[in-house]
């Protein structure tokens, strides 16, 4: 590989050019080994996050950080999908995503993280569960997808070394906000996975990292243009995250409501959206099979226990509850007309449901359930929020997070649309 200095990687794109693909792959290899300084890649970060980088520039970024690593080779007799989430408040949609899809006939290998802030992480909400293991090696994965047809796990530490030496340096640097950046971190990881098809489910509004339609439908194009250049067929469905998604925010309390729409129950929103893009993914595995239909009967909640049980969870288990509840009550009558989504996450956060830290603890039992959604009629004094926490002290900075969170109106709001639109 052709060596360059840093130094002038970095001059070239402060001033607007373009890199190389051989300055690309140069200096990420480089970084990955340590040749590369920290000061200069968090240069070079600020460089790209102040100029951008073009679909060639970017779907090579993307190579260079799965060719820093290996990648899966999943040896399944299904056709393989996947599904990836830019975050959100409520977001448990991966729980019963994975099981229902399998029982419909494709494999899903889920590789999935940790939350962070106020976005919940689904290897926490799963650690709820008495017994469940998030790690897993290549071979357990592997004859899980072909006994069961999904695994939700940890992603192997062979797996785009380079995105987490980057994405840990960008969080300390002011870089994370960059299109380019974040794009090539997602699917970086992704395509090393293996999947021949990935459906990406990108949130767009107060509760999501992409706040505006329009930052949200960027990142789906650049998502969907780095998955083609790479051989991986891949759509987003663009999807609404200023209010929280489902009445569960936190761990177990997730859990428990994933359970229930995988027992033909559940919120609305939760099902409608697990639907769409159980389908979105069956399209591309090339199965005909109405996911509507098998979630209703209930068929999904039994690939969930052969799936949690074949990771040493314990489904009949009960799920940890929480030392302290708090409500949170309506200040006056009228509809509901706003419920926040980055609010009640925050607040969720501070009851002990994420973290400030990524080797900080999480509280299992911690979390808030919403007792009223937005559009309904309530009166004053009707509860509308339950804090769960084990430490009660918490409490009170919850609610300082919550003190915009609601607003009550007079007139019914018009219906937001959950799914925005499609990108493909």
């Amino acid at each position: 590989m052709t060596a360059f200095a840093a130094v002038d990687v970095i001059r070239a794109k402060r001033d607007g050019g373009a890199l190389s693909d051989e300055q690309i792959r140069w200096v990420v290899d480089a970084y990955t080994r340590g040749d590369v300084a920290e000061e200069q890649m968090a240069a070079l970060a600020m460089a790209v996050f102040l100029r951008g980088m073009d679909a060639r520039e970017t779907a090579t970024w993307t190579g260079a950080m799965i060719d820093s690593g290996s990648r899966l080779s999943l040896r399944v007799d299904r056709p393989t999908v996947d599904k990836h989430s830019t975050g959100g408040v409520g977001d448990k949609i991966t729980l019963p995503l994975a099981p229902l899809v399998a029982t419909c006939g494709a494999a899903v290998p889920q590789l999935s993280g940790r939350g962070l802030g106020h976005t919940g992480g689904t290897l926490d909400k799963l650690e709820s569960i008495p017994g469940w293991r998030a790690a897993l090696s290549v071979d357990e994965i592997t004859a899980q997808l072909n006994s069961v047809g999904a695994v939700v796990c940890a992603a192997t530490s062979g797996l785009a070394p380079a995105d987490r030496k980057l994405y840990a340096l960008r969080d300390v640097t002011g870089t994370v906000e960059s299109v380019p950046l974040i794009a090539s971190s997602i699917m970086s990881k992704k395509i090393a996975e293996g999947s021949a098809g990935l459906v990406l489910d990108v949130k767009a509004g107060s509760g999501a990292f992409m706040k505006s339609v329009s930052e949200a439908s960027e990142l789906a194009r650049t998502l969907v243009e780095i998955g083609t250049a790479h051989g991986v067929t891949t759509t987003a469905l663009l999807t609404d995250m200023n209010t929280p998604l489902g009445a569960a925010v936190g761990n177990a309390v997730e859990v428990a409501e994933a359970v229930e729409v995988l027992q033909g129950g559940g919120p609305a929103d939760v099902v409608e959206l697990t639907v769409a893009l159980a389908r979105e993914m069956l399209a591309l595995a090339g199965l005909s099979v109405d996911p509507a239909r098998v979630l209703a009967s209930g068929e999904a909640y039994e690939t969930w226990c052969r799936m949690i049980t074949a990771q040493g969870g314990d489904c009949s288990a009960p799920l940890p509850r929480p030392a302290h509840v708090a409500v949170v009550e309506a200040a006056g009558s009228g509809y509901l007309s706003a419920l926040d989504a980055y609010a009640v996450g925050v607040a969720a956060w501070r009851l002990g449901a994420g973290r400030a830290r990524k080797e900080d603890p999480v509280q299992h039992a911690a979390g808030i359930r919403c007792l009223a959604k937005p559009g309904e009629q309530v009166t004053e004094g009707q509860p509308l929020l339950e804090l769960h926490t084990d430490t009660p002290e918490a409490v009170p900075a919850a609610l300082e997070a919550l003190a915009t969170a609601v607003e009550i109106t007079d007139k019914a709001p018009e219906a937001r649309e959950l799914i925005l639109h499609r990108v493909s």
